[in-house]
């Protein structure tokens, strides 16, 4: 395996960012294969593990922030913010969730420093986007919560209950992108009462959760088409994606001011620039505003809502390709073309370059 590697795990700064990547028990299995670990201390606290917790896994605890990234490799949840900019340098390896298509000055600055940087989002495995399912899981249930909430007048909703009443109809949901977080989204308007349409590219996908009961209707993405269901919904989720790259813009400004006042759009692929024209980034504490009078719901870290769950979820995820990541650095393949197997997609800047195609391609066009 070689080396002993150094893996720093820093508390996350992203506004009311609570999350953590890796739990005590993810910190004692890289511990056990010989490696060492730094944990930042209070970094797990948001999430309900406590500072004791990562000591009794083996971790070693610091209340420097620098001595944390001085690592050879550093986990974490978001991408780094600007205040940790100037922790970013060669010889560091960086994995955590990046969003680089929609984040030109973070690119600038991991391809400036020389870091190895690894996305999350974009590793991808037989089955899909396996570090990026889990937090589209867990988003995909929240939207509906959240959309259903600023529904209500209270938050300048248009006062629609998600099941309707006796002799009322209830509210009309449409998703569009049926991938994890829409699916899921999708089931979750379902299970409240809504009358669901689904929008996506896959025709077999809306077969598929049209047959099983998930959707009322199915709409393929076609723009004239798409604009009728947006125009009469009450609730827009948005959940389109293209891994590594820019997400697609399905809903148009013509759409969003045809919609009736106090409608909702939850743009979940705002981490991705936005499936929606009038989606701006949004944080937890300031997550909405209105355009063309329809609320906005465009949080780039909705998970980070739920960090108990969340963490829990992404450490289990997280862990294995960590492990395979820290062999690599220890055996000195970090960062080149030598590393593929469970890796493969995951390296975004290596060598002062952008080495993803797709987050290329997103950024060589803007």
């Amino acid at each position: 395996m070689g080396s002993q590697v150094r893996v720093g795990l820093p508390a996350e700064v992203k506004d009311r960012e609570r999350r953590v990547a890796l739990t005590p028990s993810a910190v004692h299995l890289l511990i056990e294969r010989g490696h060492r670990v730094v944990v930042q201390a209070g970094a797990g606290r948001g999430a309900g593990f406590d500072d004791r917790d990562y000591l009794e896994a083996g971790a070693t605890l610091s209340d420097d922030v620098a001595e944390v990234w001085d690592s050879d490799v550093v986990v974490k949840v978001k991408e780094p913010q600007p205040q940790e900019f100037l922790f970013l340098r060669e010889g560091l390896t960086l994995f955590g969730y990046l969003h680089l298509a929609a984040e030109p000055g973070l690119t600038d600055a991991l391809v400036a420093s020389g870091v190895a940087a690894y996305a999350f989002e974009t590793l991808t495995d037989a089955h899909g986007l396996p570090l990026l399912a889990p937090m589209s899981e867990v988003a995909g249930r929240a939207a509906v919560i959240f959309g259903a909430a600023h529904l209500s007048t209270s938050t300048g909703g248009n006062g629609t209950l998600m099941g309707g009443a006796a002799g009322v109809p209830p509210a009309k949901v449409v998703v569009i992108g049926l991938g994890v977080a829409g699916s899921i989204a999708a089931r979750g308007a379902r299970g409240l009462g809504a009358h669901v349409t689904g929008v996506d590219i896959d025709l077999e996908r809306l077969y598929r959760f049209r047959l099983d009961g998930t959707l009322d209707a199915s709409q393929a993405s076609e723009p004239a088409l798409v604009a009728g269901h947006v125009r009469e919904a009450d609730l827009v989720i948005g959940a389109a994606l293209v891994p590594g790259a820019l997400a697609p813009t399905v809903v148009t400004e013509a759409m969003v001011a045809s919609m009736r006042p106090g409608s909702v759009i939850v743009d979940l692929a705002i981490d991705q620039g936005g499936c929606v024209a009038t989606s701006r980034p949004t944080t937890l504490s300031d997550p909405t505003y209105v355009e063309h009078g329809v609320v906005h719901y465009c949080v780039t870290n909705v998970p980070g809502q739920f960090p108990r769950t969340a963490s829990a979820a992404l450490s289990a995820a997280v862990i294995g390709k960590l492990a395979a990541l820290v062999d690599d650095v220890a055996a000195g393949r970090a960062g080149t073309e030598q590393e593929q197997g469970v890796l493969a997609g995951a390296l975004n800047v290596a060598r002062g370059r952008i080495v993803h195609p797709a987050v290329a391609a997103a950024l060589g066009a803007r």
